[in-house]
């Protein structure tokens, strides 16, 4: 298996997770944020989407501008387009030949470029950070009345414990 197929393979064994971590989050709690300088939970939530999107864009031009927006105002919106571009993504990334997977891309904040990497490195970075927000959207599961889903095993809240 080479590294664009390990990809490939990361990212559909993570997207059930990440579905579930969004699922959980109550409606009524998308304003819930656990320190005034921590994102909200739509905020956290719909970054994981952006993320896939800018993944998209930097798939077809080999380049993204970042700009942060708002998040939709209903959880099933972001789970969606979370849904949606993840999948676009790894078709997207299937179709890819060693080349394509290496060609340097690059993404641009403020018009200025903040990242410029393979594709394969970017596509990874974007993963983990994927994952990395995904784990703080897990710590506020909780505290908003939600239960945490099993992610890399089981959830205390999926044995009753």
């Amino acid at each position: 298996m080479d590294n664009r197929e390990f990809c490939i393979a990361r990212r559909k064994a993570e997207l059930p997770a990440f579905v579930k971590v969004l699922k959980a989050v109550p409606q009524v709690k998308l304003d819930h944020r656990p320190d005034p300088k921590a994102r909200t939970a739509g905020e956290l939530a719909w970054v994981m989407a952006v993320e896939e999107a800018a993944l998209l864009t930097l798939l077809d031009a080999g380049e993204v501008k970042w700009k942060d927006t708002p998040p939709p105002p209903r959880v099933e919106d972001t789970v969606a387009a979370y849904q949606r571009d993840a999948a676009a993504v790894t078709e997207r990334i299937e179709r890819l030949d060693e080349a394509g997977w290496q060609k340097k891309v690059r993404l641009l904040m403020d018009g200025s470029p903040a990242w410029e990497d393979t594709l394969a490195n970017m596509v990874w970075g974007f993963l983990f950070d994927e994952i990395h927000h995904r784990g703080q959207l897990s710590t506020y599961l909780r505290p908003m009345g939600s239960k945490v889903p099993a992610i890399y095993g089981p959830s205390a809240d999926d044995s009753g414990s």
